[in-house]
C-alpha cells in the first residue's frame, strides 16, 4: 500500500492543531473561569443564559424598588409615631386646661404650647419621603396639608406607588386626610379651638373636655393607618426575601450552565496534553524511520 508523503503530514498537522486547539480552549477556560466564549460553543445554553440574564436585571430593578418602598415605609412609621407622640402630649394638656386648675399665665402656656403643636403636626403631615414626594400627599406632588381660608386642606389621593415588578406596585403611603381629617372637623381644628378658647378664657371645660375625645378618635386613626403601612412593610420584606433566593437559584443555574468546573477542565487538559505530546512524538519517530522514505 502506498501512503502520500503530503496526507500523512496533513492528517498529522490537523490532529495536532486539533489537540492544540482544545488545550488552548481548556488553559482559556480554567484561567477565566467560564466554560463559554462565544455562542457556537453551546447554543442551547447561551439562549438560556440570556434569559437570565434578562430576569437578572429585572430582579435587581424590582429590589432596588423594594428597597425605596421599604424606606419610605419606614419613614412614614416613624412619622407616624412622632405624630402620635405629639397627639399624647395634646393629650395631656387638654386635660389639664379641662380641670381648670390653672390661672391666666397657665391658660396662656397650655396654648402657646398647643400651637406648637398645630405647627408640628402640619410639618410632619407635610414630610416628603426619599423621592422628594409628599409622604401623605396625592400622586401630583402636592403638599400634604395646606392652610386655605376656610381653615386646613387634606390631600385626599394617595402619593405615587412604586412598582415593584410582574405589575405589582407598592402603596407606601396614606393621605393627610385619614390622619388628620374626622366626621365634622379635623385634629389640627380641634387643638386651634383649644388655643383659642384658653387665650379668650371661654368655655375652656367644655372645649377641653370635646378636644380629649376627638384627640382619642385622631389617635386611633393615626394606630389605624400606620398598623396598614406595618402590614405593606412586611408584604415588602416577603418579596425581597423571594427575590433574594430567586437570585441564589439563578446564580447556581447561571454557574452550571456557564462556569468552568476547574477540576474537569484541569483533568481534561492534562489528558489532552499527554495525547498531543504522544502525537507529536509518534510523528517525530515516524519522520525518523528509513523506511518512511520508500512510502510514497
Amino acid at each position: 500500500m502506498q501512503v502520500s508523503t503530503r496526507l500523512f503530514y496533513d492528517r498529522s498537522a490537523t490532529a495536532m492543531a486539533t489537540l492544540t486547539g482544545r488545550a488552548d480552549a481548556l488553559q482559556t477556560q480554567i484561567a477565566t473561569g467560564k466554560r463559554l466564549a462565544a455562542p457556537s460553543d453551546d447554543s442551547v445554553a447561551y439562549t438560556r443564559l440570556s434569559g437570565l440574564a434578562r430576569a437578572e436585571a429585572d430582579a435587581e430593578v424590582s429590589m432596588k424598588n423594594l428597597d425605596v418602598a421599604a424606606g419610605v415605609l419606614a419613614q412614614a412609621d416613624s412619622t407616624l409615631s412622632a405624630i402620635t407622640a405629639q397627639l399624647t402630649r395634646a393629650n395631656e394638656l387638654a386635660i389639664s386646661a379641662r380641670s381648670g386648675t390653672g390661672d391666666a399665665t397657665a391658660r396662656q402656656a397650655i396654648a402657646d404650647e398647643l400651637d406648637q403643636i398645630v405647627a408640628q403636626l402640619v410639618s410632619l403631615g407635610n414630610t416628603t419621603d426619599t423621592r422628594g414626594q409628599p409622604l401623605f400627599g396625592g400622586a401630583d406632588g402636592a403638599a400634604a396639608l395646606t392652610v386655605g381660608p376656610d381653615g386646613y386642606v387634606f390631600a385626599s389621593t394617595l402619593p405615587s406607588a412604586i412598582p415593584t415588578g410582574d405589575g405589582q406596585a407598592i402603596q407606601p403611603g396614606d393621605t393627610a386626610a385619614r390622619i388628620f381629617a374626622q366626621a365634622g372637623g379635623n385634629t389640627l381644628a380641634t387643638l386651634a379651638d383649644l388655643s383659642a378658647a384658653l387665650r379668650s378664657n371661654t368655655a375652656v371645660d367644655a372645649t377641653a373636655a370635646a378636644t380629649v375625645d376627638k384627640l382619642g378618635l385622631a389617635a386611633t386613626q393615626v394606630v389605624g393607618v400606620q398598623a396598614s403601612l406595618g402590614a405593606r412593610a412586611a408584604r415588602v420584606e416577603l418579596e425581597q426575601a423571594q427575590l433574594r433566593q430567586t437570585g441564589i437559584d439563578r446564580e447556581a443555574l447561571r454557574s452550571g450552565l456557564e462556569d468552568t468546573d476547574i477540576t474537569v477542565a484541569i483533568t481534561e487538559l492534562q489528558k489532552t496534553m499527554t495525547i498531543l505530546s504522544a502525537t507529536q512524538a509518534s510523528f517525530s519517530k515516524l519522520q525518523a524511520l528509513s523506511l518512511f522514505d520508500y512510502l510514497r
